[in-house]
Order: C-alpha cells, then structure tokens, then sequence
C-alpha cells in the first residue's frame, strides 16, 4: 500500500534536517495517512482541494465489493475468491488484476463520502447502476449469508443509486434461496470433505484449488447469457453457497487460511 503523505513528509524532513528530519516527517506523516486513510497521491490531493479524482466503472465496483468484503470486520477466502470470480467473468488482463485489486483494498477502507457521489452519478445509467448491485449482492452472499452490515450497505447503496426501497428488495429476494440450502453442520466434517471431494489429510493447498475448481464450474455467472432459466440460475446459487459453506468448515477444522 502507497503511503503518500509518509513518504512526503519523510522527503521534506530530509531535505530539511537530514535522517533525523526525515524520520520526525515520515512518522508524522504516517499519523496523517492513517487518520484520513490515504491511500495514494490522488487521493490526497483530492481530499486537498485539488481536481476530484473520478472513479472508473470498474474501480468503483471492485471498492464497493471491497467495503462490503470488510463491513463484518474480516475479509474471508470466500470474499478474495468472489473478487477473483469477478475479474475473470470482467475479462480482465493482469495490469487491469492489478488495479482491481487495488480498487479492493482501498475500497475496505472507503468512507460514505467516497462512495456517495460516484454512486449517484449512475443515476442515468440504470442498466450500470442494477449490473453493480447484483455484483454486490454476490459478495454479501459469498460467505453463504448477508449480515446486518451488508445489508445495511447494500440499502444505502441502492437510495444513492436511484432505486426505490421496494424495487431493493424485489432485488434482494433473487438471491435469497428459494428453498433451503442443505447446510453442512459443524459436527458434519466428513460431508464437507465429500462434498469438496478431498481427504481429511489432503493439503491445504490441494483443498484450495479443488474448492477454487468447484466454485468455478457452478458458479451462476458461467450462465450469465447463455439462456439459462431462473430455476438453473438459482440451483448454481445454491450450489456455489454449499460449497462454500464446506470449505469455510474445512478451512476452520484444519486451521489454514
């Protein structure tokens, strides 16, 4: 992470009165990038008065994705992989990875203010305003439930957006199952071993990329515009969210990360 007014404060202090200055600017300036949450030189000049830094469709959906990865205050294997998910159905190449995930990470720490007054700039883009919120709500759902805080955001986000409180929740409903989604109970390690077709002494690393493989052959979005009906649509959902409450069991029992 770039740490701007560190590194300006660090600069000046040597210019200035050498090492000692630089080291008196570089902690300074690191009490001012954790206080604002700096995270680069636009975005300090921007929070300076400077020309408003404007937010590309891609670098808003991935700090959206970001803040609602961190609301419950721990960002999850689930979370990085629905990311990852994102940028592969995005067609990504690894430069534009790469921004993403800075997009991600800067998005954790996103205030209201930030977020507000792109969001509302979609008002008329509705069809780019729905593609975002759908995005959304496959990450609230990555964990394989929606907390208070994600829902809260998600709210927030849809009024900024435009959409009325009903038609939020119309949308809401889509991803919520239509049945119940057979879950694995925490007693249950044996099922969940099964279902991500892995030994209970497989390697982390193995059950990583077998759990990584499953989520990309039923992932819902493999049947985004291939004419799938909703009843398909809906059992990918419910499919993708067991398995992914599997490996959270997994990844718990074994102590991995």
């Amino acid at each position: 992470m770039l740490w701007p007014a560190t590194l300006i404060g660090a600069a000046a202090g040597l210019a200035i009165a050498s090492i000692p200055g630089a080291l008196l600017g570089g902690l300074l300036g690191q009490v001012l990038d954790r206080r604002l949450r700096l995270q680069s030189l636009d975005h300090l000049r921007e929070l300076l008065g400077g020309k408003r830094v404007e937010l590309d469709d891609e670098d808003l959906l991935f700090m959206l994705i970001g803040r609602l990865a961190k609301s419950d205050g721990r960002v999850l294997d689930s979370h990085i992989q629905t990311a990852r998910n994102e940028m592969q159905r995005l067609g990504l190449d690894e430069p534009a990875r790469q921004r993403a995930m800075q997009a991600f990470n800067r998005g954790k720490q996103a205030a209201d203010k930030e977020l507000r007054g792109p969001l509302r700039a979609l008002h008329e883009r509705p069809e780019r305003a729905e593609a975002l919120l759908r995005t959304c709500w496959r990450m609230a759902w990555a964990d394989g439930r929606v907390s208070a805080a994600e829902a809260k955001l998600m709210q927030q986000w849809g009024l900024w957006l435009g959409w009325t409180r009903d038609a939020l929740a119309e949308l809401a409903r889509e991803y919520e199952p239509a049945r119940k989604v057979p879950q694995v109970k925490s007693s249950d390690y044996q099922a969940a071993l099964r279902l991500l077709g892995v030994q209970a002494d497989t390697e982390p690393a193995v059950i990583k990329r077998a759990y990584r493989r499953l989520i990309s052959r039923h992932h819902p979005d493999k049947l985004a515009g291939s004419g799938a009906s909703p009843a398909q649509l809906r059992a990918a959902t419910d499919k993708t969210r067991e398995l992914q409450v599997a490996y959270e069991l997994v990844r718990q029992r074994r102590g991995f990360r």
